[in-house]
């Protein structure tokens, strides 16, 4: 493939350089630069690839990609032939006189969609020999997703999966670094897909991939939308709930079918200026596919709902997984699945054994007692979480969770109100202190559960605040550990070490049983 070759279907303007010279690869991370490569200098918050064009050059880049340092400059290509707007900007001087006459040096409007792009075309366009379902919204993408591959699974279809959790291609479990992969991995997981055989592919779409067009170019079979509350409207994300709403509303005008939670107060805003078709899911009776006779209960002690199915099908269905939002993020793949024909005894039993790791996964059952694990790392999760193992009237709801260091400390305080006002006890301990001091940390969270006159415990040490958790458990108890999830690992001053909350809990049963037998 040639240059010129890679990048069909960007707005090109090439500076210098020989266009129809051999790519042997892409890339916009200079330390993976090999002979051969095209070098897509984007420009970041905090560094800019055109500061790494002359390395990515040492390396052995063929080509450079990059835009213009000034967004008002005009960009007609073919109406000024003398490339006169290109030779007054900064950025580009410095990379056409840093790098030498060798390497061809091209000008895009956006080289992050060049990027995409680029990317797609690499790869031989493997998203479009998929079916490809776009799931995006401030929670429940992850459920949703997996609610789907194992319906359309038992259903006899090839799912691979692509999100926060993981990244599944046939029987290959990859450790994800991104929610939504940057474009050159996203589409080379596409690619391992199709060779792997599978023939469909459900994805998170977070806000921040369509802000930085990752997934730009490709034409989603059908997307999804959750649910959206104000979230991720920090420096380094979204500058306002605006930008942060519109990059939501974008994955709708890049899809054929926009199924959508009918019911969040947002819906309407983030169906404006779609191109799809839309249809709707809700408890709500104007929805297309609606839950009525919603229900609470526990299945084999595990908190659940039960609910009926009404509009485009009826029949009863069984989650064990807890809360209201558990019903919208199943309506929402039981509709999905209506386009794929599976039979209804199919999504009762998929949704019956549902289970997603680190999403209130349940853990052990014991004693009349129950210990769940959940992602809940924000003040926003953490207080849905807890309202909804509220609504099951437990014996005693007790709240083990620690705070992620080089983060905001205002959430600290907030959630240890939050886990004061809406526990019965909490466990203050350690999550990912990262470079700050734990106790210090843990000492923030405490503030906040002393201004509301919260029950609490101060347990260094996660492992050790679990096994104290587990040996106070009494029969009726809720037991939720938040904050670390799906994650199996813990950060201190630089290192990581091996955490998984599972195994933990393993161990202190297995050690527990063996003094109760010897």
């Amino acid at each position: 493939m040639t240059i010129r070759e890679l990048l069909t279907g960007s707005d090109a303007l090439f500076l210098r350089g020989d266009e129809d010279r051999e790519v042997k690869g892409i890339t916009a991370d200079s330390g993976k630069v090999v002979p051969g490569t095209v070098f897509f200098c984007i420009k970041g918050m905090v560094r800019d690839g055109a500061d790494y064009a002359k390395e990515a050059v040492e390396r052995g880049a063929v080509a450079l990609i990059a835009e213009l340092e000034t967004d008002d400059a005009p960009w007609v290509t073919e109406t000024i032939p003398d490339k006169t707007p290109w030779t007054h900007d900064g950025r580009l001087q410095r990379l056409l006189v840093n790098v030498g006459e060798s390497v061809a040096v091209v000008c895009v409007g956006n080289v992050r969609k060049a990027l995409a792009h680029a990317s797609d075309a690499w790869n031989g366009h493997p998203s479009g020999k998929l079916v490809t379902i776009g799931v995006t919204g401030t929670k429940g993408k992850t459920t949703t997703t997996y609610l789907i591959k194992s319906i359309l699974e038992n259903a006899g279809r090839r799912v691979g999966l692509i999100g926060t959790n993981e990244v599944i291609i046939g029987r290959r479990h990859l450790a994800a670094g991104n929610t939504t992969p940057d474009a050159p991995l996203l589409h080379d997981y596409f690619r391992q897909m199709v060779e792997e055989g599978l023939d469909t592919v459900v994805m998170e779409v977070s806000s921040q991939a369509i802000k930085q067009s990752r997934t730009d170019g490709i034409l989603f079979d059908y997307g999804i939308f959750t649910n959206l509350s104000p979230d991720h409207v920090t420096p380094g994300e979204h500058r306002d709930f605006e930008e942060y709403l519109e990059c939501k509303r974008e994955l709708f005008r890049q899809c054929r079918i926009g199924i959508i939670n009918g019911d969040d107060p947002y819906a309407q805003r983030i169906t404006e200026g779609c191109t799809c078709k839309i249809e709707t899911y809700g408890l709500n009776e104007e929805n297309e596919l609606q839950a009525r006779n919603v229900t609470l209960e526990r299945f084999d002690g595990k908190p659940g709902v039960r609910f009926q199915t009404a509009g485009l099908m009826s029949f009863e269905a069984r989650l064990p997984m807890p809360g209201s939002f558990s019903v919208y993020n199943a309506l929402a793949a039981i509709y999905l699945c209506k386009h794929f024909h599976v039979r209804e005894s199919d999504v009762q039993r998929s949704l019956a054994a549902a289970k997603v790791k680190g999403r209130i996964e349940t853990v052990l059952e014991k004693d009349g007692y129950v210990v769940l694990i959940d992602y809940a790392h924000n003040p926003m999760a953490l207080s849905s979480l807890l309202e909804t193992l509220r609504a099951y009237h437990p014996g005693r709801l007790i709240c083990l969770f620690g705070c992620g260091g080089d983060r905001p400390v205002m959430r600290r305080r907030l959630m240890g109100r939050i886990s004061g006002e809406k526990a019965d006890l909490t466990i203050v301990t350690d999550d990912n202190p990262r470079g700050e001091d734990a106790a210090t940390i843990r000492e923030q969270i405490a503030e906040g559960i002393r201004e509301v006159r919260g029950n609490f415990l101060m347990i260094p040490g996660r492992r050790e605040a679990i096994r104290q958790a587990l040996s106070m458990a009494k029969e009726g108890d809720l037991i939720v550990l938040a904050g670390k999830g799906h994650e199996t690992y813990q950060e201190i001053k630089g290192k990581t070490y091996p955490l998984d909350e599972r195994d933990i809990i393993r161990e202190i049963e297995d050690k527990t049983c063996y003094m109760q037998t010897s």
